[in-house]
């Protein structure tokens, strides 16, 4: 299973969005195993429990026979699919994973049972909005360690759930759905969360996307699609010898809210060349 890129990127005369690979791409080859780059590990983890996690290459596809090296010794390989189980230790604290051979730490809390139980599935916090091209996490408790065995419907259709523990759940949007407010159903072997709702937006990136020269100022403009209120949008630059972006690496900047819902970033050039942005939504606070 390979989820389609994480972002909305604009390389030069390039506007897309990278999708799953369809029914007759599922033969090409598996991403190899140096390309991994980023690790999705569950926020919460229960002591002693297991938990399941996702590597991803650098296109957002699931990426098989990666290590995970974690802060108390313990490793886990990635399978076929991307995803590895992996069992908590048992003291409660904190501890962090990393990507054999690859900078960068994500931590995770471990959690002691009494603090995960429950005999019910109880979500404690949703996002308010949801990219559709993106990731997003729910924390509670009673989901499945094993993330294919939690069943997830947005709008009646599957989504992928990429990472899990009891306690937080990773989950990827169906590819096919329309910008706007949408139902979330999960179930975790006999037991059925209550239904709630997100909304689900898409982006739109307006630009010249001609070559940029020397000292040329150039403004972007995204559209958020799905809802009218404002929300924060992080643009990456992943070509800064090309160009900079007013304001660091990454900037963040809100829409406009309303109909239209814009949000502007802009771009100096440094030297002839392709530029290339990143659009991702940051998250919502939960509720």
């Amino acid at each position: 299973m390979l989820p389609r890129r994480s972002l909305l990127t604009l390389s030069c005369a390039i506007l897309g969005m990278f999708f799953p690979l369809g029914a007759a791409q599922k033969t090409s080859p598996a991403p190899s195993s140096s390309s991994a780059r980023t690790l999705l590990l569950p926020r919460r983890i229960v002591s002693g429990e297991r938990a399941t996690l996702a590597v991803l290459d650098a296109n957002g596809r699931l990426t098989p026979d990666v290590t995970v090296d974690f802060s108390n010794g313990d490793h886990a390989k990635t399978d076929a699919t991307g995803r590895a189980l992996f069992v908590a230790p048992l003291n409660p604290g904190v501890i962090f994973g990393s990507i054999e051979g690859r900078p960068g730490r994500v931590p995770i809390v471990i959690l002691t049972p009494a603090e995960a139980a429950a005999s019910a599935i109880e979500i404690s916090s949703v996002p308010r909005e949801a990219s559709l091209t993106d990731r997003f996490e729910l924390l509670g408790k009673g989901f499945c360690a094993d993330a294919d065995s939690n069943h997830v419907k947005i709008s009646g259709q599957p989504a992928l759930v990429l990472a899990s523990s009891p306690a937080s759940l990773i989950i990827l949007p169906p590819s096919d759905l329309e910008p706007g407010d949408a139902t979330v159903e999960l179930a975790c072997g006999k037991l059925q969360a209550p239904t709630f709702s997100l909304s689900l937006l898409d982006f739109e990136l307006r630009a010249d996307s001609s070559p940029l020269k020397p000292g040329e100022h150039r403004a972007l403009t995204v559209r958020v699609r799905g809802t009218t209120a404002k929300v924060s949008l992080e643009a990456r630059n992943l070509a800064p010898g090309v160009a900079s972006l007013v304001g660091g690496n990454p900037v963040t900047a809100s829409s406009s809210g309303g109909k239209e819902n814009l949000a502007r970033f802009e771009l100096i050039g440094r030297k002839n060349g392709s530029f290339q942005i990143a659009i991702r939504l940051v998250p919502s606070e939960s509720r």
